[in-house]
């Protein structure tokens, strides 16, 4: 039975599609079947997968509509060796759409229900914000994944998004519980992210990942080719935190 995932933050800018796009392909890399589902209209999950997100026929929109089963949507990862249900600008479009829908919070829980034994892990990539996106990733998924930086704005939003579990898991998907906090961008010279360190795993003890992810230009450089990181250049020191990243995951869901 697959382990679905969201990785989530309600902050832009924190590694959330990178942390995506690279625990898939590290995962698959460790033999995993692996779905990864882009939520976010920008579609930068599709694209770093190697997927031209302009000359997709179906996308996750059309799936969230009714317009396509996932089987028909779903698009081969041919550089990360996964499956994406990708997206691009008709995302947009959903939400609006999504709001007169029967069971519009459910629409990906449904179109998920006959593919639980197709692969191990299914991981979404969410907006950096609570809408009807991400809260039908929230309905579907058994626990939420945070990638954050160690800056002091990082725990306000922090607390922000950790309310909004918390109102999920009591209304509508009583599976719902933080896997853990994963450290990105991470640059041990700087005493404040120490610090911001430090107090993560004083307050949340062993839902703060092992894994430490540097800040790292391969990683950046690497959607532009349109390759995961853990591909592009597997030496880097980016690219063999997601691996360890991804093989601490395959550890943590024996223990859930």
């Amino acid at each position: 039975m697959a382990r679905i995932f969201c990785i989530a933050n309600q902050k832009g800018g924190v590694g959330k599609t990178t942390t995506s796009v690279n625990l898939a392909a590290g995962l698959a890399a460790a033999g995993q079947r692996v779905l990864l589902i882009d939520l976010d209209p920008q579609g930068n999950a599709t694209m770093g997968s190697g997927i031209d997100k302009r000359s997709l026929g179906r996308s996750v929109y059309h799936v969230l509509v009714g317009l396509a089963t996932l089987a028909e949507a779903r698009v081969a990862s041919a550089a990360g060796k996964y499956d994406v249900l990708p997206a691009n600008r008709d995302l947009a479009g959903a939400e609006v759409e999504l709001v007169a829908l029967p069971r519009r919070e459910n629409r990906l829980r449904d179109a998920l229900g006959s593919h639980g034994d197709t692969y191990d892990f299914i991981l979404i990539d969410c907006p950096p914000s609570l809408s009807l996106l991400t809260l039908n990733g929230l309905c579907c998924a058994h626990g939420v994944i945070i990638p954050m930086q160690c800056e002091y704005y990082a725990l306000e939003g922090l607390s922000d998004l950790v309310n909004s579990i918390k109102k999920v898991h009591a209304n509508l998907n009583r599976d719902l519980k933080i896997i853990g906090l994963l450290r990105v961008m991470f640059d041990p010279r700087v005493t404040l992210q120490q610090q911001v360190s430090a107090q993560l795993e004083q307050h949340f003890g062993d839902k703060v990942f092992r894994t430490l992810v540097p800040r790292n230009v391969r990683l950046a450089e690497a959607p532009s080719h349109g390759l995961p990181g853990v591909v592009f250049d597997r030496g880097s020191k980016g690219a063999q935190a997601y691996l360890a990243f991804a093989e601490e995951m395959i550890e943590r869901i024996k223990t859930l």
